[in-house]
């Protein structure tokens, strides 16, 4: 069977990073990011047109400076628990912090979620880029990057074991001999590790798909290595065609490493199409979204973010880039990195800096309908990713790119023209994972 494309739709509400005017657009209800009408709306619109996912991203710190989106805006799982019984086959994915909850309260609220949805269920398990959210859990510091991996590493594993608690025959419900529960087929797990010590079981059977599908962002050396070990999805940091192919291959690579099948992770590019009539009117409404939402004053906060939250205006704006390296070690370690890395190579200022946060987050997949479906078609063939995780500014644009874009790519046999399944990991082409208690050989991590 040939590859398709994959597609999850992630909902900005009133703005997230780099979409600083989003909220002013009329289209645009100012409380969207705290209406669970305007999600259920995008679910089933997405839902309409196959897409595998709605994926819902999160933080736990904020201060005035934040996305609008960020400052006022529902928790993941409460919100993905409504959406759940508004659909029926797409896949809810929700951002939780391994870094500031314990594994046992997730395992129990993603199985939750997924007997809540039949089987939809994912979980973007993140360490946490905030520096801050550590003042939120009574912490003075923000954990450090080998003990945040070593957590996130340590609580997916917890989690899958608890997800195997009961076999998938535990319950009888056996009314005649008086047996609601074979007990000898309910297991604890008794784990004691480096950083956490859990007794089970979970008090929640195993959902249609076996278990939650997981997915993580990985981008530093730690974070490949934890995609590569554990996740089934990946949200990838996206950047030129080269850029996509060397982290798709890396990641592919590094799967292999693990005696893990390649195929069993798909990993997803972020994407902000815009869709129009023709190029030149989508390269016109490009233009004007740009200028829509290049506030300098909120750039800088944006570049703050990757150090920490810090404030760059105690800075000169015109002088050389500061020597901030040792803010983001806690933090954004590898897109601060990155940003000093060019600055210093460019020897731009803090005010040029500030500037091209902006141009950073412009999207190669711009044009007419067929325009875009032939860059997305170049980018899949050159193995760049075997999905999209769109984002689109008002419903308007998600309408251009399901009624546009997605019939071409339907066309040329690179997406679904119906659901597979009903799960979330049928629509993605990944396995239910064995019960380690009954087929202990593929138990794995």
């Amino acid at each position: 069977m040939s590859r398709t494309i994959h597609l999850a739709l992630h909902p900005y509400g009133v703005g997230g990073p780099g979409q600083h005017g989003l909220w002013k657009d009329p289209r645009v209800a100012k409380n969207a990011s705290i209406d669970i009408g305007y999600y259920i709306r995008q679910a089933q619109a997405a839902e309409h047109a196959l897409f595998d996912a709605l994926f819902v991203v999160d933080s736990q710190f904020i201060n005035a400076t934040y996305p609008a989106h960020y400052l006022n805006r529902l928790e993941p799982l409460t919100l993905l628990s409504a959406v759940a019984t508004h659909t029926r086959h797409i896949g809810l994915v929700g951002t939780a912090s391994s870094t500031y909850n314990s594994p046992f309260n997730l395992a129990r609220r993603f199985a939750s979620l997924d007997h809540i949805s039949g089987g939809r269920a994912g979980w973007n398990v993140v360490t946490s880029f905030d520096t801050g959210t550590s003042r939120n859990y009574g912490l003075d510091e923000h954990l450090d990057y080998a003990t945040r991996y070593g957590r996130a590493l340590e609580s997916v594993q917890v989690a899958r074991g608890l997800w195997d608690s009961y076999e998938d025959d535990a319950f009888p419900a056996d009314v005649a001999g008086n047996v609601f529960l074979d007990p000898a087929k309910l297991h604890e797990l008794n784990h004691v590790g480096e950083h956490f010590t859990v007794a089970g079981p979970l008090n929640l059977s195993r959902s249609p798909q076996g278990q939650p599908v997981i997915f993580q962002a990985g981008v530093s050396e730690e974070g490949r290595d934890l995609a590569a070990r554990v996740a089934e999805g990946i949200y990838a940091p996206g950047g030129t065609l080269e850029q996509a192919r060397e982290y798709y291959a890396d990641i592919k690579r590094r799967t292999a490493s693990y005696g893990r099948d390649p195929d069993h992770i798909k990993i997803f590019i972020h994407g902000g199409p815009v869709v129009a009539a023709t190029d030149g009117e989508a390269r016109r409404r490009e233009r004007e979204i740009f200028e829509e939402d290049n506030d300098f004053d909120r750039n800088l906060d944006l570049l703050g973010r990757s150090f920490g939250a810090y404030d760059f205006r105690a800075h000169d704006l015109d002088a050389p880039f500061p020597d901030v390296a040792h803010l983001a070690e806690k933090g954004g370690r590898t897109g601060a990195a990155r940003i000093i890395e060019r600055a210093r190579a460019e020897e731009l200022t803090l005010r040029q800096v500030a500037e091209s946060v902006a141009q950073f987050r412009r999207s190669p997949f711009v044009g007419a309908p067929g325009t875009v479906a032939d860059t997305i078609e170049q980018w899949f063939a050159a193995a760049a990713f075997d999905g999209i995780n769109l984002a689109f500014r008002t419903d308007d644009d998600l309408g251009l790119f399901v009624d546009g874009v997605v019939p071409v790519l339907q066309r040329r046999g690179l997406f679904r023209t119906e659901y597979a399944a009903d799960t979330l990991r049928g629509n993605l082409g990944l396995p239910v994972p064995a019960n380690r208690h009954t087929e202990p050989e593929s138990a794995g991590v």
